[in-house]
C-alpha cells in the first residue's frame, strides 16, 4: 500500500466578515497517497481554494483564521510549524500553481527574473545555479525555446506559455505535492487539455502527488484517481474517480454531473425538438477514461459526510 503523503484531518478556516463569520470550510477531511492524484472539486464559493491555501499557509488576510483541525504531510503537522519552518517546506516539498495564468506573473518584469527570484527565495542557490534550475524547469514543462522565454514579459507569452511558467516556477524544487488550483481556468479547450496532459505526465514521470481543485468534472475523470466532493465547506462525497461518476451517492454531486453540457448525442436523441434537448445534453456521461482512471490499491479512501 502506498504511504500517506498529505492526511487533512477535520480542517476548520474562518472569516470574520462585516456580515459575521464565514466557515469557508468547516471540517475537512483528505487523504493523498504518495504519487496519487485527488481531484477537489465544487463550485465557486464551496471552500476548494481556502482548503488548498490553508493547506499552504498562505491565507494572506487577518480576517481568516484556522479553528480547527490538523494538516499532517509527512506526519508533521503544517498548522504547528512556525513561519520559517514553513517557508522551508514551501517550493521544495509542497508546490503551488495559483488561479489565472494571467495573473500569476508580474508584467513589469521579465519572466527569468520572477523565476530566478522564486527558487533563489525557496532554496537558497546562485543567483547562476538559479538561471541553470529555472531553464530545467522550463524544459520540463515542454516550453520551446526556454532561454527565449526567459527574456521575455509574460504579456509576450500565449496563455498556456503563462501557465506553463506557472507550473515550472512551482515544480522547480522538484516537490513531493503539487497543489494546482483551477490551473485551466480561462483557457481555452484545447490548451486547456494540453496543460491537463502536462500535469498526468508530471504525475508519472517525476512521481509528484497532485492535489486538483477545479470545479470541472471533465477534469477529474481524465486525470484524478479519487475525488472529493466540497459544497458549503464540507467535503459531501469522496470516493474513487469510477465510484463517485458512476454512482454519485449525494444529490449535490449528482446535479454537478448534470451541469456538464454532452457534446455527442444518439440519433434518438438528435430526434427531440431543440427546445427539449437540454434535458438529454445535460445527463452525465462518464468519460472512457475515467473507467481507467483508477488504480486499485492505491489510494486509501475516506467518506466524507
Amino acid at each position: 500500500m502506498a504511504q500517506t503523503l498529505l492526511d487533512v484531518q477535520g480542517l476548520q478556516t474562518h472569516f470574520h466578515t462585516d456580515g459575521g463569520l464565514v466557515k469557508a470550510v468547516d471540517g475537512v477531511d483528505l487523504k493523498i497517497e504518495a504519487g496519487g492524484i485527488l481531484g477537489l472539486v465544487g463550485e465557486s464559493g464551496s471552500g476548494k481554494s481556502v482548503t488548498g491555501l490553508t493547506i499552504m499557509r498562505l491565507l494572506g488576510t487577518k480576517r481568516a483564521r484556522v479553528a480547527g483541525g490538523r494538516v499532517l504531510f509527512k506526519g508533521r503537522d503544517l498548522l504547528t510549524l512556525s513561519d520559517r519552518e514553513v517557508q522551508a517546506l514551501r517550493g521544495s516539498e509542497i508546490g503551488m500553481v495559483f488561479q489565472g495564468a494571467l495573473t500569476g506573473l508580474d508584467p513589469s518584469f521579465r519572466v527569468g527574473s520572477q523565476m530566478i527570484e522564486v527558487i533563489r527565495r525557496h532554496q537558497g542557490v546562485s543567483k547562476i545555479e538559479a538561471h541553470r534550475l529555472a531553464l530545467e524547469s522550463l524544459d520540463l514543462v515542454g516550453m520551446p525555446d526556454p532561454e527565449r522565454k526567459l527574456r521575455s514579459y509574460s504579456h509576450e507569452l500565449s496563455g498556456g506559455q503563462r501557465q506553463r511558467v506557472l507550473i515550472a516556477m512551482a515544480l522547480s524544487g522538484k516537490p513531493d505535492l503539487l497543489i494546482a488550483d483551477e490551473p485551466t481556468t480561462a483557457l481555452d479547450a484545447t490548451v486547456q487539455k494540453q496543460i491537463v496532459d502536462l500535469l498526468i505526465d508530471i504525475n508519472r514521470t517525476l512521481g509528484t502527488a497532485i492535489l486538483m481543485v477545479t470545479h470541472d468534472f471533465g477534469v477529474v475523470a481524465r486525470m484524478c484517481r479519487t475525488v472529493a466532493v466540497m459544497r458549503h465547506g464540507r467535503v459531501v462525497e469522496q470516493g474513487t474517480v469510477n465510484d463517485v461518476l458512476t454512482n454519485p451517492q449525494h444529490v449535490y454531486t449528482e446535479s454537478l454531473m448534470k451541469a456538464v453540457p454532452r457534446l455527442h448525442l444518439t440519433d434518438e436523441e438528435r430526434s427531440v425538438p431543440r427546445s427539449e434537448r437540454r434535458l438529454f445534453e445535460l445527463r452525465p456521461a462518464v468519460p472512457p477514461e475515467a473507467a481507467t482512471a483508477t488504480t486499485p490499491g492505491k489510494e486509501t479512501v475516506h467518506a466524507g459526510k
